[in-house]
């Protein structure tokens, strides 16, 4: 049986019992219904993972202790950033957790033309916390280690100009496909809403040293484009050939 892994950002090594924090402490007892003497692993997003038993389950508080480091290998070198066009329902949900779930390091929630969402501060910070969620989950479920940073939410021609060995945004007029490309230890990647980018967009994004690559031969949903691109970034560049 696999031993269920749990985020615990606060992992003391000098206090060995951790009482885990209420969505984790709910998610242990109510959803996997673990008790008492049962074993889990617990990571803190910054590359340390423990195994530990729990001493104490209820539905409004579980604690820990933990026995032993552990070693968990699932972090890429590859240093892979997205900028994601925000999208409504639930595609931008499935874009970040299949994101998270093949390797990326940055995740950056980018405002463009054809980005339906209008949020407040108020609901863009609530938005952030619904994603922050999904990427805990999904780093629990793949074995990372190393929580991706989600970035605040930001205007396209604000996110543009920063440092990168390769920075592509996938067009379907392109000519060029990733294997053309040199390698690189860095990538950013731009992937639109479900209205893609306007091309005034892709031509400030080209103006800013992002190339325009090809992602095969059919049109992709956002979400569906988000996940082929970075897993087809990580066969090429990163830890799928490993």
């Amino acid at each position: 049986m696999r031993i269920p892994r749990i985020y615990c950002p606060d992992i003391l090594l000098n206090h060995p019992l951790l009482e885990l924090g209420a969505i984790a402490s709910s998610h242990v007892c109510k959803v996997l219904r673990l008790k008492s003497g049962d074993s889990l692993r617990v990571f803190d997003g910054k590359g340390n993972s423990f195994l530990a038993i729990i001493e104490t389950a209820s539905h409004k508080k579980a604690i820990v202790q933990i026995t032993e480091p552990i070693t968990e290998n699932a972090e890429s070198s590859l240093i892979l950033h997205l900028g994601l066009g925000m999208s409504k329902g639930d595609h931008m949900d499935y874009a970040i957790q299949k994101a998270v779930e093949v390797g990326v390091n940055h995740i950056t929630p980018l405002i463009t033309k054809f980005s339906v969402i209008k949020l407040d501060e108020k609901r863009q910070q609530k938005k952030l916390q619904h994603w922050l969620g999904i990427i805990i989950h999904a780093c629990e479920q793949s074995g990372r280690t190393r929580l991706p940073e989600l970035n605040p939410i930001t205007p396209l021609a604000g996110w543009l100009d920063h440092d990168a060995e390769h920075k592509i945004v996938f067009t379907p007029e392109a000519t060029t496909s990733l294997a053309q490309l040199e390698r690189a230890n860095s990538v950013s990647v731009l992937i639109g809403p479900e209205g893609g980018l306007c091309s005034s967009e892709v031509k400030l994004a080209t103006n800013h040293e992002f190339k325009q690559v090809k992602l095969g031969p059919r049109i992709l949903r956002t979400e569906t484009a988000a996940a082929v691109a970075c897993g087809a970034i990580q066969t090429i560049w990163g830890d799928y050939t490993n």
